[in-house]
């Protein structure tokens, strides 16, 4: 899989960038504030429908313009799809398929998969659980797209449960009478949806953990004296279901499970535990139960990464993580794009020869430095020079 050609309108800082891509590597260097990342992001936003920078896409249209247009080729075994997407703030976005009639953009989820290295990908390891849970659920949408519209369900079922929490408490601390009558219906809700939502996480880890194992130990085979022997990287799921949560569904790289046949039993679990956490719900106005509330742990030997790694570490851990979601995807059928935004700059010089190495094989790699030699030599190719809001082809 690769992206042939790219071109944006009012995309970021451009009023207009074209770009002509081919497999292998492609290098973009340009001085920070260029522009160079804007056209990465653009390449991850066809494959996610979102901003590895920004929570919404409000800041991706030029200042001044009233709607972006990203367009993408996208070749997969010989077979190429143009991807039209129309970002319009405080309006639906829109969506074309070889320019027909315009349609969700859910609808090309899955056409174009890419994995994206940042430095904002330390947050991972160093940051909340909601940076570790949506690392989970972009993965998981790359894998099956279906899942786009679990997670949009639940997050509107859980805002909508939310509001209902939050104003029966507020009327029982202020001497009035709650309204519950559709607290059951929303309970129902929540578990269902959160229910297929857990079940694709759980699979997801499982599949996941054996690959983050093997990835961390090669990025961190050049660097034995800050990696103690015996410190393997492993996942594990922590529910809010807690001990609910049936044992074999926690345990990653176990025997196969159905996970279709887990929902029921999931969801059974999600209302079993809602039902008991309901006074706590109501007197504290939020909900306790469901894959909002959940995180992953990551481990080196028996210790969280978080908090007890160290800064190289840290960094491993993370691109380990990138690297099992390539290997991941590239598994199931389709080999990701992969991008390596600006990520030189944070990694040492073993750490930029390892990564280098690992992914030069790749079908596509797009790489963005503000300096050329940041830049392994491994990861030689096609070069674009990004400088006073044009783009070109170095000789």
């Amino acid at each position: 899989m690769y992206v042939r050609h790219l071109q944006v309108n009012d995309f970021r800082s451009w009023p207009l960038a074209d770009l002509e891509l081919e497999p292998g590597v492609t290098v973009l260097v340009g001085s920070n504030g260029q522009g160079k990342t804007n056209l990465v992001e653009a390449v991850g936003y066809v494959a996610t429908l979102g901003s590895h920078r920004v929570s919404n896409d409000a800041p991706l249209v030029r200042y001044g313009a009233g709607r972006a247009v990203v367009r993408a080729a996208v070749v997969n075994h010989g077979r190429e799809l143009l991807v039209e997407l129309e970002i319009t703030p405080g309006k639906a976005n829109r969506a074309r398929i070889n320019r027909g009639a315009a349609g969700k953009p859910r609808d090309v989820l899955g056409i174009l998969r890419t994995v994206l290295f940042a430095p904002e990908d330390l947050a991972i390891v160093r940051g909340d659980p909601g940076e570790r849970r949506r690392f989970m659920d972009d993965l998981l949408v790359a894998r099956a797209p279906r899942y786009a519209g679990i997670r949009s369900d639940y997050e509107r079922v859980l805002k909508q449960r939310s509001a209902l929490l939050k104003s029966a408490g507020a009327a029982r601390r202020g001497g009035g009478k709650a309204d519950l009558s559709t607290l059951a219906v929303w309970d129902g809700h929540l578990a269902r949806f959160g229910a297929e939502l857990l079940a694709g996480r759980l699979s997801l880890v499982s599949a996941l953990a054996p690959h983050v194992t093997a990835a961390y130990a090669n990025v961190a085979a050049t660097d034995e004296a800050s990696t103690p022997s015996g410190r393997v990287a492993d996942l594990r799921y922590r529910s809010s279901l807690g001990e609910s949560l049936p044992e074999r569904y926690g345990v990653p790289g176990g025997p196969e499970i159905p996970w279709d046949e887990a929902v029921p039993e999931l969801e059974a679990a999600l209302l079993a535990e809602l039902e008991r956490v309901r006074p706590q719900e109501i007197e504290r106005g939020v909900s306790l139960v469901g894959p909002h509330r959940d995180d992953l742990d990551l481990l080196l030997g028996e210790l969280p990464a978080k908090g007890y790694a160290s800064h190289g570490e840290s960094w491993s851990f993370v691109l380990a993580l990138r690297l099992a979601s390539y290997h991941l995807l590239t598994e199931d059928g389709a080999e990701p794009v992969l991008i390596l935004d600006d990520v030189f700059a944070e990694l040492d010089r073993r750490r930029r020869s390892r990564l280098a190495e690992l992914v030069s094989g790749a079908e596509q790699v797009l790489v963005t430095a503000a300096v050329g030699e940041d830049v392994p030599p491994e990861l030689s190719g096609t070069r674009f020079d990004v400088r006073e809001g044009e783009v070109h082809r170095a000789a």
